[in-house]
């Protein structure tokens, strides 16, 4: 990646931000399970950083995904995971085929406003019985006169429980399950809509809810793009999701290596601080290698998507690997923090619980590893693991 004084400045921006507006807040939001959605994206939108890589007439920057990976990885100096998250769903995750493919009159009903904060969006894909498996859902949204009637339930929804809206995947007809589904803006005060917040291991300032559609009236008009084209365009917001999480991860990893080493640098054990031992320091020093492997990987797959190469490949890698080094840094680290890293409030434990959902969230690490081997042809023939 080529960063430029634009990106650097960015970067300083969105942590000036973060130090001013989330981290000293982040404990009373842990302890309510919620942080401020709209008041916060509000701020967030003042800045002119929820639409970094959105047309400028919708009130966007109109930059590339490159300036979106720099506020990704800068949002990792954030003192929790949920809020971070809870960010990339809205800037990331449930707006990239509404900016792209939405009509001129829904992305200035839904884009605009959501860009400048006003509202909150959500993705609504999982579901209780399909979250990584994206062909299986099963909500419906059929025709009726110039509405869709909507009807099943959502599961796992970031921001559900604040969300003015919601970029919901539905089955639209009885055709192939690859080609059968639509994506389509469900504003989630619409009759019909029932919302239940969902309690987690982790992520606690980020909200969580199942949603429920029961026979849920809109507009045909808020379909994005063509009816039976929501699967693949789903397919193509999971990889700015997946960059996206790789590039939030960054800062995170590196933030929980330097904790360590200043913590075991000043713990002693058997007369001598617990840094100096070699299988401590050795091993952060592995640690921090795997972070720049993961960094470079990330950069090199961000620069090729800005280029309008195909990345699934390389996007799935690196959200296979952030998922799996968020654990084994978080683990890692934990370890040498002894008892203290064992208690509820240390900066590593709350690492060790946040961090879990990445090898879930946005296709599990076995979903991420069948791409890959998809793509690299080690599938065995018959199709079949």
């Amino acid at each position: 990646m080529n960063f430029t004084a634009e990106h650097n400045a960015l970067s300083d921006v969105v942590v000036k931000f973060v130090e001013r507006e989330i981290n000293p807040h982040v404990s009373a939001w842990e302890k309510a399970g919620q942080f401020p959605a709209h008041e916060l994206f509000r701020k967030l939108g003042d800045l002119g950083l929820l639409g970094l890589k959105y047309p400028q007439q919708y009130g966007g920057a109109g930059l590339d995904f490159s300036y979106s990976m720099v506020m990704a990885e800068a949002l990792g100096t954030c003192a929790c995971g949920g809020v971070p998250m809870a960010i990339g769903v809205h800037t990331d995750m449930c707006t990239p085929a509404l900016a792209r493919f939405g009509s001129d009159e829904l992305r200035r009903e839904f884009l605009a406003p959501s860009i400048a904060g006003q509202l909150v969006g959500c993705l609504g894909v999982s579901e209780p019985g399909g979250g990584s498996d994206v062909a299986a859902i099963r909500t419906r949204a059929r025709s009726d006169g110039g509405d869709y009637v909507i009807s099943g339930t959502k599961m796992w929804i970031t921001n559900g429980m604040q969300a003015d809206w919601c970029c919901l995947l539905a089955n639209t007809s009885e055709g192939p399950v690859h080609k059968n589904k639509s994506l389509i803006i469900v504003p989630l005060d619409a009759a019909g809509v029932t919302r239940q917040k969902i309690e987690k291991i982790g992520m606690y300032a980020s909200d969580t809810a199942q949603l429920f559609f029961d026979d849920v009236r809109v507009p045909r008009r808020y379909l994005i793009g063509q009816e039976g084209a929501g699967f693949s365009l789903q397919m193509a917001q999971f990889q700015e999701e997946r960059l996206w999480a790789a590039a939030s991860s960054l800062r995170t990893l590196d933030r929980l290596i330097d904790l360590t080493i200043e913590y075991t640098r000043t713990r002693q054990a058997f007369g001598k601080p617990v840094l100096d031992n070699q299988v401590v320091h050795f091993r952060l020093a592995e640690l921090r290698t795997e972070v720049e492997a993961l960094r470079a990987l990330t950069y090199c797959a961000v620069e090729q998507y800005i280029n309008n190469k195909d990345v699934t490949r390389l996007a799935s890698m690196a959200k296979l690997k952030c998922g799996r080094l968020s654990r084994e840094v978080a683990d890692s680290c934990l370890q040498y923090w002894g008892g203290m890293g064992y208690t509820w409030d240390n900066p590593i434990s709350q690492a060790y619980r946040d961090g879990r959902l990445t090898s879930i969230g946005g296709g599990t690490d076995e979903v991420m590893l069948g791409i890959i081997c998809k793509l690299d042809g080690t599938l065995p023939r018959n199709g079949r693991q």
